[in-house]
């Protein structure tokens, strides 16, 4: 009977970052007693993790994948670009993507439960990774996109392999035009989104946080002009649908097409197709987006830069 339970397991993991079968293989060698076996997996290297995990991943790999009408796209980072010309971590992302592809939910941890082509879990796998390539990875994010009946189309923008680089979108088309159609639209706005950094669909689907500062910096400006307090708040309303506008997909202005608006195009293609298509739904992933790094990382690249 074994001296441990499944929270010791789970204990041992989250202070050590060692896989599943080497956590359970450690406490029953000690005896249930983690303090021994975090020693034990220190000796057999299988603990480096821990200290790796601290350190900001801000690199990595976007990868993404269709099958059928749903796609997903999954970010996977890792503290230098080396490492994001790895084979291994390549392939890990790769792996990683499909099986984010099997899920029918956006839950990172659900994807590190899920498991993994090779054996174990997708966490094994990235915790097995860490210790074997001498940096920290994370399994940042993921989105799945679907329609009932269209088409869904992947892009990605400098491709460092096939389905994996620093920018990839989903773009999920519902309607019933023919598939080379809607592969074609799909793409063009799939360029297009990763060229515009759209950050909602539409306007609706903005941060409301966002658009809050939005219209603070417009007040500040329309104070200073010293008009009246009505062309003020005309001032204000304006400045925000503009920045709404201009934010959102469905009305950014599309660049493949320079005058129509990004719906403008969607319905114009449709009307010239003899079919419905619709917009609904999108994802754009940029490595790293939001991330900010430790003072400690920035001095270390500042120090490889100059050779210190």
């Amino acid at each position: 009977m074994a001296d441990f339970t499944v929270a010791d397991v789970k204990t041992l993991r989250e202070k050590t970052g060692a896989g599943m079968m080497d956590a359970k293989k450690a406490l029953t060698e000690a005896g249930g007693d983690i303090e021994a076996a975090v020693d034990a997996l220190r000796a057999k290297g299988l603990a480096t993790a821990q200290k790796k995990s601290s350190r900001t991943a801000a690199e990595g790999l976007v990868g993404v994948a269709v099958q059928g009408t749903k796609g997903v796209a999954v970010e996977v980072n890792s503290e230098t670009d080396f490492v994001a010309k790895n084979d291994q971590f390549q392939d890990f992302v790769r792996k990683t993507t499909q099986v984010a592809l099997t899920l029918d939910n956006d839950d990172v941890d659900a994807l590190k439960s899920a498991g993994y082509p090779d054996g174990g879990t997708v966490a094994d796998k990235l915790t097995e990774n860490v210790a074997t390539i001498g940096e920290n990875q994370q399994i940042r994010r993921m989105r799945i996109v679907s329609v009932e009946k269209g088409a869904v189309v992947p892009y990605v923008h400098n491709a460092a392999a096939d389905g994996l680089g620093k920018i990839g979108v989903i773009v999920a088309l519902e309607g019933d035009a023919s598939e080379d159609v809607l592969a074609a639209l799909g793409k063009d706005i799939a360029q297009h989104a990763a060229a515009m950094f759209p950050q909602a669909l539409n306007a609706d689907g903005l941060d409301a946080d966002v658009i809050a500062r939005e219209r603070a910096i417009a007040q500040e400006k329309a104070a200073e002009s010293g008009k009246p307090e009505n062309v003020q708040e005309k001032m204000v309303e304006g400045a925000v649908k503009k920045y709404a506008k201009e934010n959102a997909l469905l009305s950014q202005i599309f660049v493949k097409d320079g005058k129509a608006t990004v719906e403008e195009y969607v319905a114009r293609t449709a009307n010239e197709a003899g079919a419905s298509i619709k917009l609904v739904d999108y994802v754009r992933y940029q490595l790293g987006e939001g991330i900010e790094k430790e003072e400690s990382d920035f001095a270390a690249e500042v120090a490889a830069a100059v050779g210190g």
